[in-house]
């Protein structure tokens, strides 16, 4: 089963910007396990603009790629 595309551009460049500065944060928190708290989000984050899909849309049905979505 294919998952649907449902992150759109702008929700895409959001997702890949905030994973940046999740990053360049968990470099500078003190503790590791924040700091791999912090990573896992942003792998998240990456991960899914990468694939275009995010699980959490899919049961609440948003699509963000329709044009004025977002």
């Amino acid at each position: 089963m294919a998952l649907p595309k449902n992150v759109g551009e702008r929700d895409r460049n959001v997702r890949m910007i905030a994973a940046a500065v999740i990053i360049t944060l968990s470099f500078f928190v003190p503790g590791v396990a924040l700091q791999m708290l912090l990573t896992v989000i942003a792998l998240v984050l990456l991960f899914t603009s990468w694939t275009r899909t995010c699980l959490a849309y899919i049961p609440l049905k948003i699509d963000t790629t329709k044009p004025g979505a977002g």
